[in-house]
């Protein structure tokens, strides 16, 4: 099927690119408008001393961990142990498994094939998650495209998060990107809120493609990257499918022409 970027996905591109530009050149602990769903009084978040970066993208990845990783359910553990039982783990088992097929005959069928045993437990993974998402942007909000490029640069400074190596709001592992791709590649072949995924996935890869270039600290705060290379790296990713991103994500640990 030939891939083709209307008019309109280039146009919100760019509108994204704008918005992200200055992403962490200034530390926002003074409240600002939330995201619908948020709890905030009257929409308002309250100031965090010492916090660094959007006060919005601050909040929703110290939700985002807390949901999926520090507090989470029962029911998601469960869900991680079936996981983890039959691919033999999280990340790089799945990593492997998508990998193996790839440009192999019968592609992308057989990876979805493969992955369909643990259709319920990647659907409760993607309810949490985008659950998490909607508690605190809209649909196509730009705003998410900011927490990806905060997340990314590692310019999201959070004293609150409970592990103290990893105050910063940023990727832990050089493998988390891959595996999120793969994960929601997987939703999208099943059917899992594939559209959700598919507007998603391009976000994924752009904050792989910052991380890389950035290596931020987990622990420190870090300076944003030059505007000019968060706008090249946004003009490539956001108009990118998750289809297109295959070929990029067979790269590790970095994208091509990143060292």
């Amino acid at each position: 099927m030939a891939h083709h970027i209307g008019r309109r996905q280039t146009l919100r591109a760019a509108l994204a690119a704008g918005l992200v530009a200055g992403v962490g050149t200034a530390g926002t602990g003074v409240a600002r408008a939330a995201g619908p769903g948020t709890g905030g009084p009257g929409g308002q978040l309250p100031p965090v001393p010492g916090m660094l970066g959007d006060r919005l993208a601050n909040e929703f990845w110290y939700v985002f961990d807390d949901v999926t990783l520090f507090s989470r359910a029962q029911e998601l553990d469960d869900a991680y142990t079936a996981i983890r039982t039959y691919a033999g783990g999280l990340e790089r088992p799945i990593i492997e498994a998508w990998a193996d097929r790839y440009g192999q005959p019968g592609y992308p069928g057989t990876f979805r094939d493969w992955m369909a045993p643990i259709t319920e437990q990647l659907r409760l993974v993607s309810q949490v998650q985008l659950g998490v998402v909607d508690r605190f942007y809209r649909r196509h909000d730009p705003r998410l495209v900011t927490a990806f490029a905060g997340f990314g640069q590692g310019t999201l400074y959070d004293p609150r998060r409970p592990v103290d190596a990893l105050l910063v709001h940023t990727m832990n592992g050089e493998a988390g990107y891959h595996a999120w791709h793969v994960y929601a590649r997987a939703m999208a072949l099943l059917g899992i809120d594939r559209r959700r995924w598919e507007e998603i996935g391009p976000l994924v890869g752009f904050a792989w493609a910052l991380q890389s270039i950035a290596k931020p600290s987990t622990h420190l705060p870090n300076p944003p990257l030059p505007p000019r290379t968060v706008l090249r790296q946004a003009a490539y990713w956001l108009p990118r499918s998750l289809e297109r991103q295959d070929a990029d994500f067979l790269s590790y640990p970095y994208p091509q022409g990143v060292s």
